[in-house]
């Protein structure tokens, strides 16, 4: 991956992955192993390092009555193309997307990246945020390969807080993201 970001460096592509389920925006486009069946068009862009939780995210943001306007699998090896920064950075700056829903998981830093960014840059749009391996042992790889804690930020504890110091709602529960971003975007469901 290294020699493959190197030579798509200063090309006009954007590498997605690699290991990740890839983009979707519905109705107009999909590269990748995404169910299209599950995304509903609507105003929440969606960036994700789990595969299952976007395509839970996706189905909870419809069943709130909203939809997405495209989600990013950004997967989760230790060197990827595209940040959970910079997905939340063209959601931010997209005018379609009205909340982002940020997934991330153990190991790492691209969510506190994402969510000091998010913080300095004025909180433009509401973001919900969640991280899986909240019970993972410390020092036990979880899943993909850059899901290992390795500092003092990497556990799923960490990188909640971090999230909520920086402004974003974060949820306990992989459960709870539709509901919790149709109550921040004032479009509670029944």
């Amino acid at each position: 991956m290294i020699m493959v970001k190197e030579y798509l460096n200063g090309r006009k592509c954007r590498l997605i992955g690699p290991n990740c389920p890839g983009v979707i925006t519905p109705g107009e486009a999909k590269v990748g192993i995404m169910p299209g069946f599950v995304f509903k068009r609507g105003p929440v862009g969606i960036v994700s390092k789990s595969g299952t939780l976007t395509y839970e995210a996706a189905d909870q943001v419809a069943r709130a009555g909203l939809g997405v306007t495209t989600a990013i699998g950004i997967g989760g090896d230790p060197i990827i193309g595209t940040t959970t920064r910079e997905a939340v950075e063209l959601f931010m700056n997209d005018p379609e997307t009205q909340g982002i829903v940020m997934i991330g998981e153990i190991g790492g830093g691209l969510e506190a990246e994402a969510a000091r960014w998010i913080k300095a840059n004025g909180n433009k749009k509401p973001v919900v945020g969640f991280i899986a391996g909240q019970t993972a042992p410390p020092g036990r790889r979880m899943g993909h390969a850059g899901a290992i804690v390795g500092g003092a930020e990497d556990t799923a504890a960490a990188k909640m807080a971090i999230m909520r110091e920086c402004g974003i709602h974060v949820v306990d529960s992989p459960a709870f993201i539709g509901k919790t971003m149709a109550e921040v975007l004032g479009k509670v469901t029944v």
